[in-house]
């Protein structure tokens, strides 16, 4: 179960780079305006582009639901996703495997677990540390699963696939029973577990947003060295490659990233699996334009998923994560047979 090869590719030229990364901003941006056209109340794409400029005719209804209901959750969407997306496409390079990702691993239960520890504790008074204590719980399952993958001091990645499984499963029930005590809104609770992001709010994107842009801008001095160690790991230690660091850093970034995006979205399955692969399959396996077309597909992903879940049985809605599962769980079971 390996990630395909460098070799035998063309090369990555910066005009190349410079197109794709181009096309994926306009494909990104096309998103974003049928997210804020597109709802219960559907508003013209002319009276959605004179709600975000200013120039032009938008009733004060039409700018409120524009500017005050969906550019927020827009934006989180495409900060959720291109988080995910990111951490993904960091953890299948460090493991060299196509399954690997933050829901899978488990990362994502641990910042939930983290995030709702503290609003029991604390109330919403504990809301700024949100983050913070699901950072703390990310990384803690990061720790628990490469502990227990590693068998006679080599890294397993079958065994750390299924410790992520069996650690993820654990800590969903810990999020339950912590439910079950303190007596949270049921209703509120599950569709929070499944992905949500119609709590969103300029304040939550200023709690999670830079901790999500530090992370994956960190992430991105590595993308050399991911494609080393997408040679092996031996040859890459060759060339000048600290796996050991490489390994420990990519972890830790991965659980700065997706404790962040969990904090104020909930748990979102699969965005982390679904796009890298995409990626991989149509741009090739070089991390240098696999990264950024992850954080920009991604975002462009997620805010499609969202505003069919917002849509698909308006004015109710579906939880986000309910469409990434039904969209990423056939994915999984092919990476799975085929690699």
């Amino acid at each position: 179960m390996t990630l395909p090869s460098l070799r035998h590719r063309s090369p990555l030229t910066p005009a190349r780079l410079t197109l794709t990364l181009a096309v994926l901003t306009g494909v990104l941006l096309t998103a974003v305006l049928l997210a804020l056209a597109v709802g219960s109340v559907s508003i013209p794409l002319p009276r959605v582009i004179a709600g975000l400029t200013g120039i032009g005719e938008a009733s004060e209804s039409e700018r409120t639901i524009i500017l005050a209901i969906r550019l927020p959750r827009v934006l989180l969407g495409i900060l959720v996703g291109a988080g995910l997306s990111v951490a993904g496409a960091m953890l299948q390079a460090i493991l060299r495997n196509p399954l690997a990702e933050p829901y899978i691993l488990g990362i994502s239960s641990g910042g939930t677990m983290g995030t709702i520890l503290v609003a029991a504790i604390a109330g919403s008074s504990g809301m700024l540390f949100g983050p913070a204590a699901s950072f703390a719980g990310s990384a803690l399952v990061m720790v628990l699963v490469y502990g227990l993958a590693h068998r006679r001091g080599r890294l397993d990645p079958y065994t750390l696939l299924l410790a992520g499984v069996m650690v993820g499963a654990f800590f969903n029930a810990a999020v339950l029973l912590t439910f079950a005590l303190f007596n949270q809104e049921l209703r509120n609770a599950f569709l929070w577990l499944m992905g949500n992001l119609s709590t969103a709010q300029m304040e939550t994107l200023l709690i999670a947003g830079p901790l999500t842009i530090v992370g994956v801008l960190i992430g991105a001095l590595d993308v050399r060295r991911f494609n080393l160690v997408a040679t092996g790991e031996e040859t890459a230690a060759q060339l000048g490659v600290n796996v050991g660091a490489l390994r420990k850093r990519t972890y830790l970034l991965a659980s700065l990233i997706t404790g962040a995006v969990v904090s104020v979205s909930g748990v979102i399955g699969f965005v982390g699996l679904i796009i890298p692969h995409v990626c991989r399959l149509v741009f090739g396996p070089d991390h240098r334009v696999l990264l950024p077309s992850s954080f920009l597909l991604g975002g462009t992903f997620l805010v499609l998923a969202d505003t069919l879940a917002r849509t698909i049985i308006a004015p109710a809605e579906v939880p986000v994560g309910a469409v990434t599962a039904a969209l990423g769980a056939p994915v999984f079971v092919y990476l799975l047979r085929k690699r």
